[in-house]
C-alpha cells in the first residue's frame, strides 16, 4: 500500500476513534450526573468505559491491520500476475483473494493475447507497406523516365507532346500519392519508429524544408523570408519534421496567388519552441479550419487545385508524434497562418 493510502487509513481510525472515546466520556458523564453518585457507581462506570475503550481501541488497530495486510496482498497478487508468478491461495479466508487473483490472471492472459495479436497485424501491415513500396516504386519510376525520354529525345507533334506532357504529370503525383499513402499509413500504424527527437537548430530544419519548394516558389513569383535566431532550438527529428514544413510550405505556395509573400517567424517560449508560417493566399473559410487537418478532407473552395487532402494530416501526425501541436488563423482572401509549436524542454 503507498504512503497516502497508508495515512488517509490512518487519519480514518483516528477520527473514528476520537468520536468514540469522546461519546463513551460524554455517555460516562451524564450518568454521573442524573444518577447518585457513590464511590462503587463511579468506579464501575470508569472501569466499564476504560474497558469499552481499550475493546475500541484494539478493534481499530486490529482492523487496520487486517486492511493494510489485504490490500498488500491484493498488490502482491497484481505485481505476480503481471511478471507472470503464480501463487495461488487456496484457504476458506483467502477465497476471496483467490477468486481475484485467478480473475487477474485471465485479463492478463487475455490483453498479452490482444496485444499478440496488434503485433501481428501490425507487422503484417509493415510487411505488406513494403512490398507496395517496393513494388510500386520502379514502375512508376520507370514510366516517368520514358515520358522525359519521349519529351527530350524524339520529335513529336503539339498533340504527341500533351500526352507526353500528361504522362509525365501524372506520373508524378501518383508517385506522389503512393509516397504520402505509404508514410501515412506508418504513421498510422505506429510502424515509423525512426522518429528520434534530439534537441536541434530549428533554422537548419526550416531551410532544409525551404530548398525543397524554392524552385516552386520561384515559379510563381512568390518570396519566402525567414526571421529565425540561428540558436533557436527545440527537440525534432529533423527529417520528419523537415517533411511536415513542406507540407505546410508546398499548400502556400499552391493557394498564393503569383507575387505573393510567405513569411516564416520563429519565436521561442519557455516550453515550446513556435514555428509561424505566413502566406498572403486565398484563406480557409472558418467554418473549415478544424476539417482541412482530416484525411482526405478538401474544400469545395480548392476543388481546381491539386491535391487529395494528405499533405496537412500527415503534418499533423508527425507534430504530434514529436510532442508538439499546430494551430492555424486564417481570413478568406488575406492569408493563413500555420503556428507549429515543438518541444523545447524533455
Amino acid at each position: 500500500m503507498n504512503k497516502i493510502t497508508e495515512a488517509s487509513f490512518q487519519r480514518t481510525y483516528i477520527i473514528f476513534g476520537a468520536v468514540f472515546v469522546l461519546f463513551t466520556v460524554a455517555i460516562t458523564m451524564f450518568l454521573l450526573l442524573i444518577y447518585d453518585s457513590t464511590i462503587m457507581f463511579i468506579l464501575i462506570i470508569f472501569a466499564y468505559s476504560l474497558a469499552v475503550i481499550i475493546l475500541a481501541y484494539i478493534f481499530i488497530t486490529v482492523l487496520g491491520k487486517k486492511v493494510t495486510r489485504s490490500i498488500k496482498t491484493i498488490d502482491e497478487i497484481m505485481d505476480n500476475a503481471i511478471s507472470g508468478k503464480k501463487n495461488m491461495y487456496t484457504g476458506y479466508e483467502e477465497n476471496m483473494l483467490s477468486s481475484f487473483e485467478s480473475k487477474m490472471y485471465r485479463f492478463i492472459a487475455m490483453s498479452k493475447s490482444t496485444t499478440d495479436e496488434i503485433e501481428k497485424e501490425r507487422n503484417k501491415i509493415k510487411s505488406l507497406i513494403s512490398d507496395i513500396s517496393h513494388q510500386t516504386k520502379t514502375p512508376v519510376a520507370n514510366i516517368m523516365l520514358y515520358s522525359e525520354l519521349l519529351l527530350d529525345g524524339y520529335k513529336l507533334n503539339q498533340e504527341q507532346k500533351e500526352l507526353a506532357s500528361g504522362i509525365k504529370l501524372q506520373s508524378e503525383k501518383l508517385r506522389w500519392l503512393i509516397e504520402s499513402l505509404i508514410k501515412m499509413s506508418r504513421l498510422e500504424t505506429g510502424i515509423i519508429n525512426s522518429v528520434n527527437k534530439t534537441l536541434m537548430p530549428v533554422f537548419q530544419t526550416i531551410s532544409t524544408s525551404i530548398g525543397t519548394v524554392f524552385s516552386y516558389a520561384e515559379k510563381k513569383n512568390i518570396q519566402i523570408q525567414v526571421c529565425c535566431d540561428e540558436d533557436i532550438k527545440a527537440y525534432h527529428d529533423v527529417k520528419w519534421t523537415s517533411e511536415a514544413f513542406v507540407n505546410i510550405l508546398e499548400n502556400a505556395i499552391k493557394y498564393t496567388p503569383e507575387w505573393g509573400k510567405i513569411d516564416v517567424i520563429v519565436s521561442q517560449y519557455e516550453m515550446f519552441t513556435r514555428i509561424d508560417i505566413k502566406d498572403t493566399g486565398i484563406g480557409i473559410n472558418e467554418g473549415e479550419l478544424n476539417l482541412i487537418f482530416k484525411r482526405f478532407y478538401r474544400s469545395a473552395d480548392v476543388s481546381q487545385y491539386d491535391g487529395v487532402g494528405i499533405g496537412l494530416y500527415l503534418t499533423r501526425e508527425i507534430i504530434s508524434s514529436e510532442g508538439g501541436y499546430i494551430k492555424v488563423k486564417s481570413k478568406l482572401n488575406k492569408g493563413s497562418v500555420f503556428s507549429v509549436f515543438l518541444p523545447n524542454t524533455k
